[in-house]
């Protein structure tokens, strides 16, 4: 059992009271986490909040307090390369310009950003 030093405990989040739900977090499950930390953190913007040196981060967004866990796979499991079944959306004011600087870091668009016909534009 390896025993990991956490960087940060504000990530936690109070109870919700009175019998609400509240979103605590995705759990996003990687072969490479040092891979998956250079796009969420680097490229992106996300805050590392909790950290398990080569194996977890857990990391909230630049514009609010959602939270994401990148988590690696246990040695000899399959990971998921369809992506069916799970889709994360972030929110940026402007979105043509966040997907050039996005570029400029070597992040490949596989959408430029496009008006979808129930309003949004999407990319």
């Amino acid at each position: 059992m390896a025993i990991r030093k956490k960087i940060r405990r504000s990530a936690r989040t109070k109870t919700p009271k009175n019998g609400t739900v509240d979103f605590n977090h995705a759990m996003i499950y990687t072969t490479r986490l040092s891979r998956a930390l250079e796009f969420y953190r680097d490229a992106l913007g996300f805050q590392v909040v909790d950290d398990y040196p080569g194996a977890y981060a857990r990391m909230k967004s630049p514009g609010g307090g959602t939270t994401i866990a990148l988590h690696v796979m246990e040695e000899g499991k399959a990971l998921d390369t369809k992506n069916e079944g799970l889709r994360l959306y972030f929110e940026v004011e402007r979105l043509d310009e966040f997907c050039r600087a996005l570029m400029k870091k070597g992040v490949v668009i596989d959408q430029m950003p496009k008006s979808m016909p129930w309003g949004w534009k999407h990319a």
